[in-house]
């Protein structure tokens, strides 16, 4: 299952996988996702400038029946809480709601900005990136509050950025453009631009221009990377992870694809849609889309280059990319240790390690209140690197045990989990609650989330990506 609860709207995915194991290398995969149901989606409800709780709940049980998944067992998946969601006072609540609701089957990720610009890319514009290895693709995935940007080459994301550029930064009246409401970011760009507008004053065709003009500058400017509009105060404020671009090198091109709730209507118009009434959303996304479309910069390729899903991405990219499966060989010092949720990744050591090494990263575990995960990268022979990194790590615990609610685990790319599991627990002696993870890739992330056994594997998600 798949929910994203953004700055504007909410909705939900569920899909339908099998679990198989690849007969040439092995490892058991996750094939044939299949997109069961899609929500339409609804704007995130609020009361009070707070997210509305009890009606989340209604809508969650709606999409469960909905998506044929009331009481059934959910395997895995996401959900995002985006944009200015991210920024409501009871975000933690709704973060704990749905765990409480659908357990430790999902991973919630709340304002992760590279998450999100990761997951847009995946789910929008990695399989055009793939059939064009040799461009730069810049996915723009535009919502209410945030535009999570991502440049790709041949399918991989290499940089990520965040604005606090969006559609709903000054909520409006529907069908007039009188406000009701301004984010801070609104309020500091009105200051900046002079316009003496708040709650209860109607936006000029001038004021509107003017913040539109600031918005499409820094894309602009994002795009081709130029760093000068960067440098004024409400600039900065916008910025929320810089995408750090340089200018195109000679002969690569860069393309501009869009994805989010903007993306979706400028693919609408470009495919002959008509604009929808001005502000009927009750806020500026149409004008914003209408300003896109009016670029030379971000316009270009629009109509040639079409992403999956025409901009309605980020849910299926969480679906499709945010969880691994483990190896069939995964160490558990006990059934009961899983799950864990939201373990720091603290570093790499390496099968040569020596142990001022081994001591140096266990003790950054025993610091961290529930303990935390250490990639291990194997170097010469196996088996004996696996009894010697074994040995070490077995020995520091021994002299220097964590605390009975600590967890340590350890990813292994190899299929060695439960070998190495042995080592390091003295063949089950040792107390320590110890999970070693084999066949994974661990991503460039903070933390890992890892889920309950099913078949002998575990579900594994990554957030904070770097």
């Amino acid at each position: 299952m798949g929910l994203d609860f953004g700055s504007t709207t909410s909705s939900a995915m569920v899909a339908s996988a099998m679990m198989v194991r690849n007969c040439v290398t092995g490892r058991v995969e996750l094939r044939r996702l299949t997109e069961e149901y899609r929500s339409v989606p609804v704007f995130t409800p609020l009361r009070e400038g707070r997210i509305d709780e009890g009606a989340v709940v209604a809508l969650l049980e709606r999409w469960l029946a909905e998506g044929g998944l009331q009481g059934k067992e959910i395997f895995g998946g996401g959900a995002l809480i985006t944009g200015l969601s991210a920024q409501r006072d009871n975000a933690a609540a709704l973060s704990s709601l749905l765990r409480a609701r659908l357990g430790d089957a999902i991973l919630v990720a709340i304002g992760d900005a590279n998450l999100e610009s990761w997951m847009a890319f995946l789910g929008s514009a990695a399989r055009l990136s793939r059939r064009h290895p040799e461009v730069e693709i810049v996915n723009l995935d535009m919502g209410g509050g945030t535009t999570n940007l991502a440049l790709g080459i041949d399918g991989e994301v290499r940089r990520t950025g965040c604005f606090f550029v969006g559609a709903r930064h000054l909520q409006v009246e529907p069908g007039t453009y009188r406000i009701v409401a301004m984010s801070r970011y609104a309020r500091a760009l009105l200051d900046h631009l002079g316009i003496a507008r708040g709650p209860g004053d109607t936006l000029s065709s001038g004021d509107v221009d003017a913040v539109l003009s600031f918005y499409v500058e820094l894309l602009e400017a994002a795009v081709t990377g130029r760093a000068e509009p960067f440098t004024t105060p409400v600039a900065r404020l916008h910025l929320h992870t810089d995408l750090g671009l340089e200018p195109p090198a000679p002969r690569v091109p860069r393309v501009v694809t869009l994805s989010g709730g903007v993306g979706a209507l400028v693919y609408d118009k470009l495919r002959g849609a008509p604009w929808p009434p001005a502000t009927c959303f009750g806020d500026l996304g149409i004008d914003l889309a209408q300003r896109i479309l009016a670029s030379d910069v971000l316009a270009r390729d629009l109509a040639s280059w079409i992403p999956d899903h025409f901009g309605r991405a980020t849910v299926f990219g969480m679906m499709r990319h945010s969880m691994d499966i483990s190896g069939a060989t995964v160490f558990l010092s006990s059934p009961s240790v899983l799950p864990l949720r939201d373990l720091p990744i603290l570093g790499r050591l390496g099968s040569d390690a020596d142990a001022e090494r081994v001591h140096a990263l266990l003790r950054l575990v025993r610091e961290t209140p529930s303990g935390g995960c250490l990639r291990i990268e194997w170097l010469g022979p196996a088996l004996a690197a696996i009894r010697r990194l074994g040995a070490l790590l077995g020995d520091e615990l021994r002299a220097r045990p964590l605390r009975p609610e600590q967890a340590l685990v350890l990813f292994v790319a190899e299929n060695v989990g439960k070998t190495l599991g042995q080592y390091v627990s003295d063949w089950g002696k040792s107390p320590v609650r110890l999970v070693v993870i084999d066949e994974v890739v661990v991503k460039d992330a903070r933390f890992a989330q890892i889920g309950r056994m099913k078949d002998h594997v575990v579900p594994v998600w990554y957030h904070g990506l770097d």
